[in-house]
């Protein structure tokens, strides 16, 4: 369990903190506007109406306590950028910050950002790898080169063993588990046979997957 401290309370702060509240973490929110803090006080430890910009008002928060500082502010980059430095000078661990385009990036890692998210790129991203294959169900990006994709098992595939498709050694890919409705194979070995009504997690270079299964 962690703790967090969360600057910024709209749509994607709220989804932030419920899904925190889902995974057992502390948080403390933040935001300067009373009906958004009122609307989080279910999924939060504490919260607090204050401007994340204010020195005095952040100086009370004891900052360097949270093991992350998630700054969610999306609608007024010049406060995120205020708050994520003042974040930084007053002692903070970690600090996450969103971004909504490259040269805000830039900007916040230049003034105390460790991290940045882009939500509304990251989601467009998927959603347009999701929804271009019919065989592609999901989609996580590890980093720049790198991803998982659930896709459906190639026709040619059905009753051959892992083995025998050695897709390591032909393509430099990993299947990581085997995946039937909502159950989760991931004992995956050389002998596991290949069935038709499943789809896989499949590990590997996103130019070696896209050759692999023509995405």
């Amino acid at each position: 369990m962690k703790s967090i401290l969360l600057v910024g309370l709209g749509r994607f702060g709220r989804h932030v903190a419920i899904k925190l509240d889902e995974l057992g973490h502390e948080v403390m929110a933040v935001d300067k506007i009373e009906e958004r803090v009122e609307k989080a006080l279910p999924n939060v430890t504490n919260a607090q109406i204050g401007d994340s910009t204010s020195y005095e008002f952040m100086s009370t928060l004891g900052v360097r306590n949270y093991d992350v500082c998630i700054v969610a502010i999306g609608d007024d980059f010049q406060s995120s950028l205020e708050t994520t430095a003042l974040l930084k000078e007053l002692g903070a661990k970690m600090v996450v910050s969103r971004a909504a385009r490259d040269v805000h990036a830039k900007f916040l890692l230049r003034n105390g950002a460790d991290e940045i998210v882009y939500p509304e790129r990251q989601l467009a991203e998927w959603t347009a790898i999701r929804y271009s294959s019919d065989h592609i169900f999901d989609y996580i990006e590890l980093d720049a080169t790198h991803a998982i994709f659930e896709v459906s098992v190639p026709p040619t595939w059905v009753g051959k063993t892992v083995g025998q498709l050695d897709i390591r050694n032909r393509y430099n890919i990993n299947i990581m588990a085997f995946k039937s409705g909502n159950e989760l194979n991931m004992g995956v070995t050389a002998h596991t046979l290949v069935q038709a009504d499943h789809t896989m997690l499949v590990l590997g270079c996103t130019k070696d997957l896209q050759k692999c299964f023509h995405i």
